[in-house]
């Protein structure tokens, strides 16, 4: 049997699709580095059931890339869900992953960690790949009064009171921790405020409790209270999986084969540069101006093949003097991993829009600013392709996924640099409108 190609799946989150030799999907799962996850499969230390009837089928992995683990765990629920694959069938575990239900229902709410949903007037929040930093945080919020509502499992409301023999036995009601709508401590619409308010909580900004949690656990690491501080620690990495960004609908389930088709688009990149790395992580620069006045550089920026906007940049160009693009393209790469150098994030491969002048200036940027990065340029003439260290350009037929990924990377950064440059034009024609 031929040795599966795992060069192409990137170290990133998502969910990846196991295929055989007809393309049909044997298997779906989802991890937080997708690179290490598939790699489990073909251990030959892992004498599993999975891996023993699974992986000699495998002769394709494709994968979608995902913002977060809890986005990656949707999707793949919803594809299981839509393309029932045999090994998803066979092997599943029946385990299910949790979700916080406020049990708007009930006369006097409760805060819950359920396995799944029901119609019953509750509000869930999830699910969450995983439970215990999830548990540990709602307890560390009742705890601390963020959620003041009733922790019993006691069945009772308006037409049916709670027994007060289980009043009087109850700790939370003698020590003060609980409201007690039981015993009339608090009005129900008072108790009931208190649950919107919860509901309102996971729908919102974490921002302030993460503040006072960085806060609090700075205070206990001094005063070398170290198990705090690693359950403080916990409790950020739990309200950070709370409030992931999720756009699973952006990804549509009854439709794969774009994401899919996008991831594809890297490995051929691979390929085509013959790069060590599959290039998920992109950046594009280009440079506008209007006969040497306003310049701008600007930067696109794809992940797993398709646009990640929020990662886009622009720069004002200031250290260059008239009509000069290389100087201006070298600024602007320099003082972007100049910066990014210390955050520890670089890009798989940058792309350059121009020719060889172009590239030479953005590898003496590169130099300067003390990073490697793989590194290619992209000349508008003929499509052609330029390497450093290679005399030769490459040339990609049209059509191929790897040249129309640069296609997109260049056109994204030319459209957002334009749309920057006509704003900082209009700009100085309001000032010079003002001024007269």
């Amino acid at each position: 049997m031929e040795p599966v190609d795992r060069s192409h799946v990137p170290h990133a989150c998502g969910v990846y699709l196991m295929r055989d030799a007809q393309g049909d999907i044997l298997y779906i799962g989802k991890a937080n580095d997708l690179a290490k996850r598939v790699a489990h499969y073909f251990n030959p230390s892992r004498g599993d059931l999975k891996n023993s009837v699974l992986t000699p089928l495998i002769r394709k992995i494709d994968y979608i890339p995902c913002e977060s683990e809890r986005e990656a765990l949707l999707l793949e629920q919803r594809l299981v869900k839509q393309h029932k694959p045999f090994f998803n069938v066979a092997l599943k575990d029946d385990k299910s992953y949790p979700y916080i239900k406020v049990t708007m229902g009930e006369d006097f709410p409760r805060v819950q960690l359920v396995r799944r949903k029901v119609s019953d007037g509750g509000i869930y929040f999830g699910p969450f790949p995983k439970v215990g930093p999830v548990r540990t945080l709602l307890n560390y919020l009742w705890r601390h009064h963020y959620f003041p509502l009733r922790p019993c499992k006691w069945d009772f409301g308006f037409d049916k009171p709670l027994d007060p023999r289980k009043i009087n036995t109850c700790l939370y009601y003698h020590t003060g921790q609980c409201p007690a709508p039981c015993a009339g401590l608090i009005s129900p619409e008072h108790y009931r405020a208190y649950a919107n308010d919860v509901v309102l909580f996971f729908r919102g900004d974490y921002a302030a409790l993460k503040k006072r949690l960085e806060a609090e656990m700075k205070e206990a690491s001094a005063r070398l209270d170290f198990e705090r501080a690693a359950q403080l620690r916990d409790n950020i990495e739990a309200l950070s999986k709370i409030g992931e960004r999720v756009r699973v609908e952006a990804v549509r389930a009854e439709d794969i084969a774009l994401p899919v088709a996008a991831s594809q688009s890297v490995t051929d990149l691979q390929r085509a540069l013959e790069l060590e790395h599959p290039p998920f992580h992109v950046e594009c620069f280009d440079v506008s101006h209007f006969q040497g006045h306003e310049t701008v550089a600007s930067m696109s920026c794809f992940q797993g093949g398709r646009p990640h906007k929020d990662h886009y940049r622009r720069f004002r160009i200031r250290e260059t003097v008239g009509i000069d693009d290389f100087k201006s393209m070298a600024e602007a790469v320099r003082r972007r991993y100049s910066r990014l150098k210390n955050e520890g994030k670089l890009p798989d491969l940058v792309v350059i829009d121009g020719g060889k002048g172009q590239l030479a200036a953005a590898g003496r940027a590169l130099e300067e600013a003390g990073v490697k990065i793989p590194l290619c340029s992209l000349a508008k003439r003929i499509e052609e392709v330029f390497i450093p260290g290679r005399p030769q350009s490459v040339i990609l037929q049209f059509g191929r996924p790897a040249l129309n990924l640069l296609q997109q990377l260049r056109d994204e950064a030319h459209r957002f640099g334009v749309k920057y440059h006509r704003l900082l034009r209009q700009k100085k024609l309001f000032e010079r409108i003002a001024a007269s």
